[in-house]
């Protein structure tokens, strides 16, 4: 049996556990679900404002929602089987340099890693990247190991390894990194001058192919404008990453000008990582997502490591040596299971954009209007549309689909105000105050100050990150001024 076959359904076995976390989705995987389900000339109209970095993951994701409709099944199967490709590369490249039980560790280790499985089930886009790094560096294993091919599959090799980092580009242009990463692979093996010249050639085509969308999206820039600076507390986890992948390297015993494990895991750790760091000094950059792919490093790393133990202990007893594995993963999985548990809950994301939807719908009374603060929690009625219905939208000015854009188009503060204080009872659905930033914008500080003055709140719902609460108008007679609720409103 082929030795990716077992890390392959590893992976889609533990992508499928608690596929649908309970029905829920939080407000990335909702911005993927709120555009895909879009046309296509509407969502090359927003990438015109907004998220042109994800754009072929959009177009990709309107087209599997048309084939199979909306639902989370559709919305995350295409991460499962993507980072079962990843795993089934790692398997194969381990393997290739370090013999079937490096290759198996390596694949079964990487579906393990608690951030494969956080975007094991995530409808973004960056298991897709893991893919096409797997496929990418196993491409590049097997021109460096001179297997003389022959010349066709020798092209075909390179096109193959080009043609894949460009898209690995088009999906997140910083996933270009594992060209640095490759570079350090060559030098550490001394690649012959004939690989040199064609990994050149295909990497440049590749960059320039990609530049157009990172030019465009410097545009965008201030999308990514909430990212914090880096911090040396930022730092802990790729340290821990990075020690526990030299110990794997150390294990593999690395040598100058030999291709081995380490000469493929190591740089393809810590050069995207390194590289996110340094970036950041820069401009705030660093997201572990954004880097997630330098995993099959670490893999390959762990599944060095495991196979150098199981050939200490064949020397001395070889019916042992193969309990070595079966044993590891036993103890990993025990090791991780709260994790994995935590990491297939609700809980694991900062909110629910289904379930707050579902309270709206039961709370709803008609001619009741309806308010978003900040405009961005109005995610909520682009991917439930149906629960919103007969609520009138008083601030909006421009629909999401209208405007180009994932949040609409508000009416100025004045605006809002007057039409604010023409209802009678109004639904406010905001973020709980443990993920609530404070209030920025003129339109959203006016929101607040007309609710805090002229409205009272009569229900509060926090659920699962999101809130709602109802206000109704104080009426203002005899003197009575009422009691408006400021506590209740986001600060």
């Amino acid at each position: 049996m082929p030795v990716w076959v077992l890390p392959v359904l590893w992976t889609v076995a533990l992508g499928s556990w608690g596929l649908s976390r309970q029905g829920s989705v939080w407000r990335d995987e909702a911005a993927t679900w709120q555009v895909a389900r879009r046309s296509s000339a509407e969502i090359c109209h927003m990438l015109q404002n907004v998220d042109v970095v994800h754009g072929s993951y959009y177009l990709l994701m309107h087209m599997l929602f048309e084939c199979f409709g909306a639902g989370t099944t559709t919305l995350r199967l295409p991460s499962v089987l993507a980072m079962a490709v990843a795993a089934g590369c790692v398997a194969v490249i381990g393997r290739r340099l370090a013999g079937a039980w490096a290759g198996l560790a390596g694949g079964l280790a990487f579906g393990m890693l608690p951030a494969v499985q956080f975007y094991l089930q995530e409808g973004r886009p960056y298991a897709l990247v893991a893919a096409g790094a797997g496929i990418s560096t196993l491409l590049l294993v097997a021109v460096l190991q001179g297997r003389a091919p022959g010349p066709r599959r020798a092209v075909l090799r390179w096109v193959g390894y080009g043609v894949t980092v460009v898209l690995m580009g088009l999906l997140n242009w910083l996933s270009l990194m594992i060209l640095a990463a490759h570079l350090a692979t060559l030098l550490w093996c001394g690649a012959r001058r004939e690989v040199w010249l064609r990994w050149a050639a295909v990497s440049v085509t590749a960059f320039v192919c990609v530049l157009p969308l990172i030019v465009f999206s410097r545009g965008q820039a201030a999308q990514v404008s909430w990212i914090p600076p880096l911090t040396w507390h930022m730092m802990i986890g790729p340290a821990v990453l990075l020690a526990i992948g030299g110990i794997g390297a150390l294990l593999d015993r690395p040598r100058s000008r030999r291709l081995s494990v380490a000469a493929v895991g190591l740089p393809l750790l810590a050069v995207p990582q390194l590289g996110l760091l340094t970036a950041s000094l820069v401009q705030p950059l660093f997201l572990d997502r954004y880097v997630l792919y330098s995993l099959l490093g670490l893999a390959l790393l762990i599944g060095a490591g495991v196979g150098a133990a199981v050939q200490a202990v064949g020397h001395r007893n070889a019916v042992a040596a193969k309990w070595v594995l079966p044993v590891v993963v036993a103890v990993a999985m025990a090791g991780l299971l709260p994790q994995s548990l935590a990491k297939r809950s609700v809980a694991s994301r900062v909110d629910d954009v289904l379930a707050i939807a579902s309270d709206v719908q039961r709370t709803k009374q008609a001619g009741n209007a309806v308010l978003f603060l900040p405009s961005t929690r109005r995610d909520a009625k682009s991917v439930s549309p149906e629960a919103f219905a007969g609520l009138r939208e008083i601030a909006l000015l421009e629909s999401p689909v209208e405007s180009g854009t994932l949040k609409g188009v508000e009416a100025s503060p004045e605006r809002i105000r007057a039409a604010m204080l023409r209802q009678k009872r109004i639904l406010l659905l905001a973020d709980t105050p443990a993920v609530a930033r404070p209030v920025k914008g003129e339109r959203d500080r006016m929101k607040t100050a007309v609710l805090r003055t002229h409205f009272r709140a009569v229900s509060d719902v926090e659920v699962r990150g999101r809130r709602l609460t109802v206000y109704e108008r104080i009426e203002r007679t005899g003197g009575a001024q009422g009691v408006p609720a400021k506590s209740r409103l986001p600060r």
